[in-house]
This record gives structure tokens, C-alpha cells and sequence, in this order.
């Protein structure tokens, strides 16, 4: 066995093709059938029985939404003092005293904003509301609780705005 022998490149500097014979048949990883797996797809029945176990090989699956929102869907508190007493009637408030118990994820509203005047006092509960609201309505007597603790600098409070 043949120790240092040199290797077979630096045998064949200088004969253009390096003894592939036509310039393009050895040039990329298409003269193999590409890189990695290709290969391996439809048509491949021989290296089938290699990628069966490999779960999920063939398709796409899934996706990633990079994009997520929280889609606000607001009232407004002027909406909410004209309809308390039909709300308490279908059992979606709650009469707790003098005061009016509203959730509004109940509702299927998840943001309070302000609009008009509120007389009665009202408890709300909510996962976001504007700082306008949450005096307007303490004002009143009332009180706003958030579901979500964070606040943010532009008067919306909730779980989707972070401090900055």
C-alpha cells in the first residue's frame, strides 16, 4: 500500500477537464442529481424505503404566521349606558347594588372606548381600554378591570401593548 501517494488533482493541473471528459459533466451538483435528499421524491423508488420513516417528508405542512394581530373589536361606553338595562334582562349584566356589571368578552367585544356621557355606574371588565374610558367611567362611580396588566404610552391598555 502506497503511503504518500500524491492525490489526484494535483496529477491533473493543466488538463482543462481534470479527466471528466466534456467540461459539463462534472460541474455542479447537477450531475448527480442535486444536493442532500433530491432526488429521493416520486419517481425515486429506490431510495423510497431510506426517507418512508422520516415523517412528514413529502408536502408542505403548516404554516407560520409571522403576521399575528389581536383583532380589536370595540364598543363604546355611551353604547353600553343605553343598553345595560336589555343586557341585565338577557342575563349579559349583572345588577350588583347600584352599579351594572358588564363583561365584555361576554358581549364579544374585547377594547372599551369612550363616547358620550356615563351616568350610571358601571363595572366593566375588559382586555383593553383607553385611558379616556377608564376615567370616564371612574368618574362615574365606576370601575374598568383589565384581564391584562401591560400599558402602553398612546392610552390603550391590554395584553398586546408593551411598554416601550
Amino acid at each position: 500500500m502506497v503511503v504518500n501517494k500524491r492525490r489526484k488533482h494535483s496529477r491533473l493541473r493543466g488538463s482543462h477537464t481534470h479527466g471528466w471528459g466534456a467540461m459539463k459533466k462534472h460541474r455542479g451538483s447537477g450531475n448527480r442529481g442535486g444536493a442532500g435528499h433530491s432526488g429521493t421524491g416520486k419517481r425515486a423508488e429506490s431510495n423510497m424505503p431510506s426517507i418512508w420513516h422520516i415523517k412528514g417528508y413529502f408536502g408542505k405542512h403548516g404554516f407560520v404566521n409571522r403576521g399575528h394581530r389581536v383583532s380589536m373589536r370595540s364598543v363604546t361606553l355611551s353604547w353600553i349606558e343605553e343598553h345595560v338595562e336589555k343586557l341585565v334582562a338577557k342575563n349579559l349584566a349583572k345588577r350588583e347594588g347600584s352599579a351594572y356589571s358588564v363583561n365584555l368578552d361576554d358581549l364579544g367585544y374585547n377594547k372599551l372606548l369612550v363616547k358620550g356621557r356615563v351616568v350610571k355606574r358601571l363595572i366593566i371588565r375588559s382586555d383593553y381600554a383607553s385611558r379616556n374610558a377608564i376615567t370616564a367611567v371612574e368618574a362615574a362611580g365606576g370601575q374598568v378591570i383589565l384581564s391584562k396588566k401591560e400599558e402602553k404610552s398612546d392610552g390603550v391598555q391590554g395584553a398586546a401593548a408593551k411598554s416601550s
